[in-house]
């Protein structure tokens, strides 16, 4: 079984590399493919369906699936001088063509133009007010340049601007306030940037194939497939290459092998975009108890499967990851201590900020129900290493908490099996209870 597994995915890296060596514009057929290549239809089929998720080919009506440029998904981890534009509310004087390209990061020219040369360099954003000697400078040095206060270049400025395709972007802001707003944008991109989504993680490599199969399939396919693949469950795809069931080995154990995929089929079968996030994947497959998705398009149609064990590894993965943002649950966490009491009690130490209060300077609701539940997430972490995904709470607030109050936040594992949970977490301050949370959760191993 090994060696015609292997065989098969020679074969289909073949059919693969073949397609990707066709000029754009060409037609394709299972049938010329699988007379060409000399290979089974079926595995021509499953060659081109899995050429069509690495956007090399494309299925169009009334034409047929025919070769296409492929489109190169770019992720950006840096601003451009055009997003700038839209930050600041910008207006561009010159420079216009060089819009499209990114900034490494931004100097404030709040100093005498000799002290500024030390800090500016190629791919820089200079901010600065009426200094025309800095503009001209910055432009040489590779820099774009953001005028604020409303003033306007000199043409000299401009015109080199235009020739180096370098912008120069006016706005009516003061410079604190134009730093703050880009600073801002950068670290919401660094927050983004490290929310993983499906496609991050769908596997669209040549020798990790998309296996299929059709409604009108029989269980000698499905068997075939499963020897091909190793694998136990298949989604059952329509004429479109949309999903409409899924199909394991327990479904069509004990059938004859002349019997038709859609007589067994678990019909109208989850499906998931590649927009969505993992951890929404996950909480899906653990409630659902799901163990493969498939991916859909915008058109829905299948593009790849997702597993759970591709969905766990990428939640561990990314747990490993440096923190690039800091979201406000992390902000509201950096302050927090560890402690534990004489009986090794673990409990969080925190001292109550003025952002945190209200309109009256008690605590707001809200907030202590954030700290409770980090609280509970992070006992279970030191009990049990997994991801906790909440399912309910219920919050008591006894007693107001003021100002510059200093809170212990105390959890306690009520309740932990290998899927199921529930924590309690208690607020105290100075001796007197604050606060009660119980949570129950699920834990996605």
């Amino acid at each position: 079984m090994n060696e015609d597994n292997q065989e098969f995915l020679t074969k289909h890296q073949q059919i693969v590399q073949y397609i990707e060596e066709l000029s754009v514009g060409t037609r394709i057929s299972v049938r010329k493919v699988a007379q060409t290549l000399e290979v089974s239809e079926g595995t021509a089929y499953r060659a081109i369906k899995e050429a069509e998720s690495l956007g090399i080919v494309s299925t169009k009506d009334r034409i047929g699936t025919v070769r296409v440029e492929k489109k190169e998904y770019l992720k950006i981890d840096k601003l451009t001088f055009a997003e700038v534009v839209n930050i600041v509310d910008g207006e561009v004087i010159g420079g216009a063509k060089g819009l499209h390209k990114s900034l490494h990061k931004f100097v404030i020219g709040a100093m005498q133009l000799e002290a500024m040369k030390r800090y500016i360099d190629p791919d820089n954003l200079l901010i600065v007010g009426n200094r025309t000697q800095a503009h001209v400078y910055a432009l040489g040095q590779g820099a774009g340049v953001l005028i604020t206060g409303g003033f306007h270049p000199l043409d000299e400025a401009k015109e080199l601007a235009d020739e180096l395709e370098l912008p120069i972007i006016v706005t009516s802001y003061d410079t604190f306030t134009v730093a703050t707003m880009i600073n801002r944008a950068i670290d919401d991109r660094m927050i983004k940037k490290k929310i993983m989504l499906v496609q991050d993680i769908l596997r669209t490599d040549p020798d990790t194939p998309v296996y299929v199969l059709h409604a009108k399939d029989k269980v000698s396919d499905v068997q075939q497939l499963i020897e091909e693949s190793g694998h136990t469950r298949f989604p059952v795809v329509d004429e479109q290459y949309r999903p409409i069931g899924m199909i394991t080995t327990r479904d069509v154990w004990g059938s004859e092998p002349d019997q038709t995929v859609d007589q067994f089929m678990t019909k109208n079968p989850l499906t998931i975009e590649s927009q969505a996030s993992v951890a929404y994947v996950s909480h899906t497959m653990v409630w659902e108890g799901i163990e493969l998705l498939p991916v859909v398009g915008k058109d829905r149609r299948m593009i790849g499967v997702i597993s759970r064990k591709d969905v766990l590894k990428a939640l561990q993965f990314a747990q490993t990851q440096p923190q690039n943002g800091e979201t406000f649950e992390d902000q509201l966490w950096s302050s927090v201590e560890k402690m534990r009491d004489k009986n090794g009690q673990l409990f969080y130490r925190r001292t109550i900020s003025a952002q945190m209060t209200n309109h009256v300077g008690m605590v707001s609701e809200g907030l202590m129900t954030t700290l409770m539940s980090q609280a509970a997430m992070r006992i279970v972490k030191e009990e049990k290493r997994g991801n906790l995904i909440l399912d309910s709470s219920s919050n008591f607030f006894l007693l107001p908490i003021p100002i510059d109050s200093v809170i212990d936040l105390v959890p306690n594992i009520i309740e932990l099996s290998r899927r199921y949970c529930k924590i309690e977490v208690e607020i105290y301050c100075e001796g007197s209870r604050m606060a009660k949370s119980m949570f129950t959760a699920r834990l996605a191993d």
